[in-house]
């Protein structure tokens, strides 16, 4: 993976230098391209385009293969494994992975309760368990899923996510006193009043299901087809486009509030640019960010189809505002800042805010609830020699404080 990555990488380089070769040597010389340059250009900017998407698809391959230790549930059970976290897992790891593929009646009367006390820490977080057969899913393959979906949706790896272990409606206090300002105070002078506002926001758990995925009996029954690393993908993949979408553009109403829909518009751009984007839009988007969060978290969030956009600008002194990745472990970057790929993201059009800038951290918060869970449908298909699963995991997100992102729009016309 790394040798193939640092390749990516190489030709990633090696390509961006032949093109602006063409480019300089063209300006240079006071003139426009010629038809021969311009069919190198291009060739370059395909095979520029297709590096670029391998570094990105073995970078989401690498965050695939990191399960997240810190956010996964601990599924307890009778015995001696209770001393041993580690051998705890692995042997609840070993009875779901056998429930998964013959259901109860596969797994040891140990086994079973090892199961079942999972499904009654379930059940009793109100999770409406029904009794097809929900069971609280081990570390791995909850790991397995959560890492997919967070390959999914570029938001979700750079927002503020947290766990909690039900999903009761989750309400805090928010404040934005950045309008008022203290007074010099003369002699003798009673000290003026200004009250402090107390707003509310509340976090609720959505339903996200992976839909149905019907396994067949001679794929179950075979122990050299990988069933407990491909289904919990399958199911996280569907759940991580579906969760992406929303939390960019969801309404807020009995869904997630989406970033676009609550974050406020801190640059329109001028009239005709409703699919372009010029530099001094990007100054103006980052300037509209109060400097108090204009750190060295602030980052952009975009389509792809954006970032062909911005790769064809340049700043007043005709340098390109894209930077590639210099070497593995660094990031590409825009007018240099970071930036992220969420293809949920609007693409540039009319009245879309097709860019967003800030301190993501800051600004958009995601509640996830600890109890992912599969059911496995045993009786359902069985005319048909398949056994039904679907997954489904509970979230809510929505844009936590608003100074610290603003979005690039652009005009109706």
């Amino acid at each position: 993976m790394t040798t193939l990555l640092t390749r990516a990488i190489e030709k990633q380089n090696r390509v961006w230098s032949q093109m602006q070769e063409i480019q300089v040597r063209a300006e240079s010389e006071g003139r426009e391209l010629t038809a021969e340059e311009r069919a190198s250009w291009d060739a370059a900017e395909k095979d520029l385009t297709e590096a670029s998407d391998d570094i990105e698809r073995m970078q989401r391959m690498a965050a695939l293969d990191t399960v997240n230790r810190a956010q996964t549930v601990q599924a307890g059970g009778p015995g001696p494994s209770e001393e041993d976290p580690a051998q705890r897992d692995a042997a609840y790891g070993k009875a779901f992975g056998l429930y998964l593929r013959g259901g109860m009646n596969s797994v040891s009367p140990e086994q079973q309760r090892m199961l079942m006390d999972s499904f009654q820490q379930v059940r009793a977080l109100g999770s409406g368990t029904d009794t097809g057969g929900g069971y609280l899913v081990p570390e791995t393959f909850r790991g397995t899923m959560t890492e997919t979906m967070k390959a999914f949706g570029g938001l979700l790896n750079i927002c503020n996510v947290f766990t909690t272990a039900d999903g009761s409606d989750l309400s805090w206090p928010t404040n934005d006193d950045t309008g008022n300002e203290g007074a010099l105070l003369s002699e003798n002078q009673t000290v003026p009043e200004q009250d402090i506002t107390i707003g509310r926001r509340e976090l609720g758990a959505f339903i996200f299901t992976s839909k149905l995925v019907k396994v067949p009996w001679n794929l179950l029954n075979d122990s050299a087809f990988p069933l407990e690393s491909w289904l919990p993908k399958k199911l996280g993949e569907r759940i991580g486009r579906a969760v992406a979408g929303y939390l960019v553009t969801g309404t807020g109403v009995k869904q997630p509030e989406g970033l676009v829909t609550g974050v406020a518009t801190g640059k329109t751009g001028a009239g005709g640019q409703t699919t372009s984007i010029i530099f001094d839009d990007l100054i103006d988007l980052e300037h509209s960010v109060d400097p108090a969060y204009r750190n060295t978290n602030c980052r952009y969030l975009f389509n792809d189809a954006t970032l062909k956009v911005l790769r064809k600008l340049k700043d007043g002194d005709q340098r390109p505002l894209w930077v590639p990745v210099p070497a593995p472990g660094f990031s590409p970057t825009i007018n240099g800042r970071e930036y992220t790929i969420d293809n949920k993201m609007p693409v540039p059009a009319a009245s879309a805010k097709s860019i967003v800038f800030g301190d993501f951290k800051a600004g958009y918060v995601v509640r996830q609830v600890q109890a992912v869970q599969t059911i496995r449908l045993s009786e359902r298909y069985a005319d048909s020699l398949q056994t039904g699963f679907f997954g489904y995991s509970r979230l809510d997100g929505m844009v936590d404080d608003p100074a610290a992102l603003r979005a690039y729009a652009h005009p109706a016309s």
